[in-house]
């Protein structure tokens, strides 16, 4: 009876855990996606004007730099937002 104890508990535990780690955290929630374009694309290289592009490219710009520069799907979503209104 105590191993089943353990092993629920265990299994609670572990299933909180994952679940809680793939909330996005409050501190992109917070931030509009002109803040985030800052903060994240200044990084590497300067930025880019919003005309620099159109909406259709924006996309695939904003695919291909979530997996280049780590950017979460909220991130992405609010950057590419952004620059696709910012015309």
């Amino acid at each position: 009876m105590k191993k089943i104890y353990s092993v629920t508990v265990l299994f609670v535990s572990a299933f909180t855990f994952i679940i809680s780690s793939c909330a996005t955290p409050a501190s992109i929630v917070a931030k509009s996606g002109a803040q985030l374009w800052g903060e994240n694309c200044q990084r590497c290289h300067i930025l880019p004007s919003p005309e620099s592009f159109d909406s259709h490219d924006w996309s695939i710009v904003g695919t291909h730099m979530k997996i280049k520069a780590g950017l979460t799907e909220t991130e992405e979503e609010k950057i590419v937002t952004f620059l696709k209104s910012s015309k």
